[in-house]
């Protein structure tokens, strides 16, 4: 997924808000860093907002994407 997640970002016209949500998305999560996973979505594209959880709030992930847009309107 690593190559389509790549190409995905780089189609995707600016501005660009990347969310990682959940530990997979995080960090791996269970996964982790293995033969098979680069671990979270940082190490392949930059990542605006982690918002960890398994799975996390909805609570939570408003509270992570209005961050992310309030902190850019500064």
């Amino acid at each position: 997924m690593e190559i389509a997640l790549k190409r995905t970002y780089d189609a995707t016209p600016d501005p660009k808000l990347v969310v990682a949500v959940g530990d997979c998305g995080c960090n791996g999560g269970i996964f982790g860093e293995s033969y098979a996973t680069l671990g979270g979505v940082g190490a392949v594209i930059p990542v605006d907002a982690y918002i960890p959880g398994c799975p996390p709030t909805p609570v939570d992930l408003l509270n992570g994407i209005l961050t992310v847009i309030d902190g850019r309107r500064r």
